[in-house]
């Protein structure tokens, strides 16, 4: 998923653009091909992000353009383009890299329709990174850690489904660059 304005980012230039080394969403675009668990990658854009779109598009990634109406509607949009599992990515998560994706997967029981990857906010906590988003499971704090693997046969539109969790408190996953102040802790890596 990289089709997001950055509203929060308050800053001029596209935030999957911005530098740690490389631009922010190449470190994602990397750790995937090197997990070698997946046939195809394919960028979500929108207008929001223009550069970000030919920027992958430079990279020989694929893109499917969204209408650019938030993340749930957007990620909805793309499902429907598809009859196997998809594993679904924020790009906006600079520290990831090839060995927790192929854990993931491996966690992961493609019997469900919907699993969602969690971090503990004690976890994020630990690491000074805040989350504005927190579900309770299993009677403890967690949040979305901008990962999830999901059957889109299984899928009927806007339609709620179980989402099942994995909790993986991983610092690889738990910064994604949501604020100026998450890029900022991103400097102190």
């Amino acid at each position: 998923m990289c089709g997001g304005k950055g509203t929060r980012m308050n800053l001029p230039q596209e935030k999957l653009l911005l530098k740690y080394k490389n631009p922010v969403i190449q470190h994602v675009i990397n750790a995937l091909q090197e997990s070698g668990c997946f046939s195809k990658i394919i960028g979500a854009t929108s207008s929001n992000a223009p550069r970000t779109n030919e920027f992958l598009k430079s990279l020989g990634i694929s893109t499917i353009q969204t209408e650019g109406n938030g993340y749930v509607n957007d990620l909805n949009q793309i499902l429907q383009n598809f009859n196997e599992h998809v594993f679904v990515i924020s790009g906006d998560m600079p520290l990831l890299d090839a060995k927790i994706i192929r854990e993931i997967v491996q966690l992961v029981d493609t019997k469900n329709t919907w699993t969602t990857v969690l971090l503990s906010k004690n976890f994020l906590d630990s690491l000074h990174v805040k989350t504005e988003y927190l579900i309770i499971y299993n009677k403890n704090e967690y949040s979305y850690s901008g990962i999830s693997i999901v059957n889109p046969i299984c899928l009927s539109g806007m339609k709620p489904v179980e989402e099942s969790y994995v909790v993986l408190d991983d610092k690889s996953i738990a910064l994604n660059l949501n604020t100026k102040q998450d890029y900022d802790l991103l400097g102190t890596t």
